[in-house]
């Protein structure tokens, strides 16, 4: 922003209030070097969440302050300029930076954890460097955020590092406005910071950073699984071509055959040759996994590669990662090779974070453990990216990416906390125009995530001084984020799991248009009280209707179909009076059971149907985590695009349904190849998604479709369905910002009730 016009005085004062994301990413000393570049005065300061700035000089200066400050921002920073007003000329003839100040709690951002700078890995590899091979490395530009803040505004005694006194060079450095440290509050060295402790059952406790870093690869290299405490959480690591060790962590964990991440070394100037020797890279894939989150991302591997078979049992692709913190970069560095790099905890559980608890609850698991004695305050799991369709889409927020802040298009007459689904939970605080969701937490099935699960909410309001005046809440009554709700003292909003699903695929700023959104996954409460989830809802957000869904089945065994495909396989056959020649060892009272409908609930479920597709084509009729039969047959698709029609029918209320029975002769073919059967199977199903498109063009004049919902984490399924509607004409969408499984539930259950319950003074 720059003045209009001069002031007859030559000397002139602007105060300016700067949001968005400014605090944890030197900010402030960029503004300092800035001041003393254009021979300014005035002082700069931090007010919780906002940067306030009283400039004061030559009117030409001024300007070109002012233009700079945005446009030569530090590159992780994301200033917004909130108010620019002349103020009055003070009797100063310096800059500085003040302590900070306390301001309202609209103004709070939260910054996340940054990746390791490439200044501070050129000091880590520098032998006359004093923090050379510190594990701990950081400066205004990179390290820990999120995970160790305790309360804003962002200073070092509302951090985890409060309790580590600085030591005189480092008091220096962080009191120099000029030096990269200036002000970075975790900013520590060897003599003065947190320190590692290798520790292992058979030997004696190792102190001192570079024993225990030498230990822990001696551990790796002699097929050992090391815990490593890391940013925001424990890895466990191993070799990712020992087969053994990998067999090992799969049994203990437990974890049979869910895909397991892999972390990469990397090198000076060719970060990324390591990776691309053993995974192909699309230029959009190495974009996104050299990008400031440092995401896992998922990439299709090479032939030949020694990467053990055992990282993603039937799979192509596997979860690619680079090291982040400079922990991880000494770690692949000396072991120099990829490394296993898996979230340490019991499955389905959030990442452990306490040293003494991870070291009693993983016994069993690990091998050694690496710990250091810098606390993490919160955990923070590696976010996961997927490439569809041409776009970075989120499949797990996490470090880096957290906490997630957005602007909505409509102020909230409450605060309000959505609570989000029960698997891939996440929580969203959402107040006046702003909305914050939380990392991943993970499935709420287990005490300690439900534990995590209530910090997340006292944190989020206590870090952003926002308390919460109503609860957003799954409709299922067994959900325990829905138990939680009902007892937390505060009045309850339900939100219908697939109408939060719907508004999580809208163009927010345009909320009120209607659009035709398919809402695909597992299963979720319906209003009808069936379990729905191949739905095609019509309207947008606040107001949906039921446009048209898949062919109604009954799970015998209800939730257990989810772990055991072949349940869902019976059914359809069953509902349609096929038999499964192939059908595995069924008890006998099953069948007689689901004819009576006894814990057989009636669902819709596309996910449910690609399980029994799983099943039918001899891919997976036991499943050891959710969604294993579905990823082994996408993975066997080859461009396949011939479908077979999918008859489309109304019933009595003109509710629109496509019927499956056609694929299960296909689907049980054993003349066929697998791989032409997997083809056939989703081509018919995105087929089956233009024709209800159509249809909804037809009868509504609706031309905007929306793709939400787990399945659509399918690319094969998802990139044919949008060429097919994009090439009919339609405009699609998903959601981009949060993920489309249920991840992105709470943000959905905020769009959705704040699109009904929004200030009246605000269009």
């Amino acid at each position: 922003m720059e003045l209009n016009a001069a002031t007859p005085d030559p000397v002139a004062a602007l105060h300016l209030t700067v949001s968005g994301r400014v605090q944890g990413v030197g900010f402030r000393p960029f503004t300092y070097r800035l001041a003393q570049t254009l021979d300014l005065c005035g002082w700069v300061r931090n007010a919780t969440g906002q940067v306030e700035i009283h400039i004061q000089g030559e009117n030409q200066a001024l300007q070109a302050f002012t233009r700079r400050l945005f446009q030569h921002a530090p590159p992780l920073s994301e200033p917004l300029l909130k108010s620019c007003e002349p103020a009055t000329v003070d009797d100063i003839d310096c800059f500085t930076i003040r302590d900070s100040a306390a301001a309202s709690a609209a103004n709070i951002h939260v910054p996340p954890d940054l990746f390791t700078c490439d200044d501070c890995l050129a000091e880590l590899h520098n032998p006359h460097d004093r923090r050379y091979r510190y594990p701990f490395i950081n400066c205004t530009q990179c390290g820990p955020r999120y995970t160790l803040i305790r309360g804003m505004p962002y200073d070092r005694p509302a951090t985890t590092m409060a309790a580590f006194e600085l030591c005189e060079d480092c008091r220096r450095e962080y009191t120099e406005p000029l030096n990269r440290r200036f002000h970075a509050e975790p900013v520590a060295c060897p003599a003065c910071g947190p320190a590692l402790e290798f520790t292992a059952p058979d030997i004696d406790r190792i102190s001192g950073n570079e024993s225990a870093l030498i230990a822990c690869v001696a551990a790796l290299q002699a097929g050992n699984i090391v815990a490593v405490k890391g940013i925001g959480g424990y890895h466990l690591l191993c070799d990712a071509s020992n087969d053994s060790a990998i067999a090992r962590l799969r049994c203990n964990k437990p974890r049979p055959h869910k895909p397991l991440a892999v972390m990469f070394p990397t090198m000076p100037g060719r970060p990324l040759k390591c990776v691309n020797h053993k995974v192909y890279l699309s230029r959009d894939q190495a974009d996104l996994l050299l990008s400031p989150g440092r995401p896992i991302v998922l990439a299709r591997k090479r032939p030949g590669d020694d990467l053990s078979e055992l990282i993603a049992p039937g799979l192509d692709e596997i979860g690619v990662m680079l090291p982040y913190s400079p922990l991880h970069h000494l770690i692949l560095s000396d072991f120099a090779a990829p490394l296993i790099a898996t979230s340490a905890n019991i499955s389905g559980e959030p990442v452990l974070t306490d040293n003494a608890e991870t070291a009693t609850r993983l016994a069993h698991v690990a091998d050694a453990f690496l710990h250091h004695n810098r606390p993490i305050e919160r955990p923070a799991d590696d976010p996961v990216f997927r490439i569809i369709h041409d776009r970075p889409r989120p499949l797990r927020p996490g470090r880096g990416y957290a906490p997630f802040e957005q602007a909505l298009p409509f102020s909230l007459e409450q605060p309000v906390l959505a609570v989000g689904g029960h698997m891939k939970n996440t929580i969203a605080l959402a107040w006046d125009k702003r909305i914050v969701v939380s990392p991943h937490i993970g499935d709420m099935g287990n005490a300690r995530s439900l534990k995590v699960f209530e910090k997340a909410i006292r944190d989020l309001q206590s870090l952003y001084q926002v308390n919460a005046e109503i609860v957003l809440c799954d409709a299922h009554p067994g959900y325990a984020s829905n138990r939680w709700a009902q007892r937390c003292g505060l009045p309850v909003h339900k939100v219908f799991h697939h109408h939060a699903h719907a508004a999580a695929a809208c163009d927010i700023q345009q909320a009120a248009k209607t659009c035709l959104v398919f809402t695909w996954d597992g299963v979720g409460y319906g209003e009808d009280g069936t379990l729905w989830g191949g739905e095609a809802l019509l309207g947008h957000p606040g107001n949906w209707q039921r446009f048209a869904t898949l062919r109604p089945f009954y799970l015998p065994g209800g939730e257990r179909a989810g772990r055991e495909p072949w349940r869902s396989a019976a059914a359809v056959c069953w509902e349609t009076g096929k038999d499964w020649p192939s059908r595995p060892a069924v008890p006998p009272l099953l069948q007689q059971a689901w004819q009576r409908r006894l814990n057989t609930p009636q669902t819709t479920s596309a996910g449910r149907l690609f399980d029994a597709a799983a099943a039918l084509t001899g891919l997976c009729s036991e499943a050891s985590f959710e969604g294993q039969g579905p990823m082994l047959l996408e993975d066997m698709c080859h461009g396949n695009d011939r479908s077979v029609e999918l008859p489309l029918s109304q019933n009595d209320n003109g509710l629109l349904i496509a019927d499956w029975e056609p694929l299960l002769d296909i689907l049980m073919n054993e003349i066929r190849p697998v791989a032409d059967r997997a083809g056939i199977f989703h081509a018919s199903m995105a087929e089956t998604i233009l024709q209800q498109a159509r249809q909804a063009r037809s009868s509504q004049d609706v031309s905007d479709i929306g793709l939400s919902g787990g399945v659509f984490q399918n690319r094969v399924l998802t990139e044919q369905a949008v060429a097919l509607l994009e090439n009919d004409g339609f405009n699609v969408t998903l959601p981009e910002a949060v993920p489309v499984n249920d991840a992105g539930i709470s943000f959905g259950q905020v769009i959705e009730y704040g699109s009904i319950h929004r200030s009246p003074d605000v269009t």
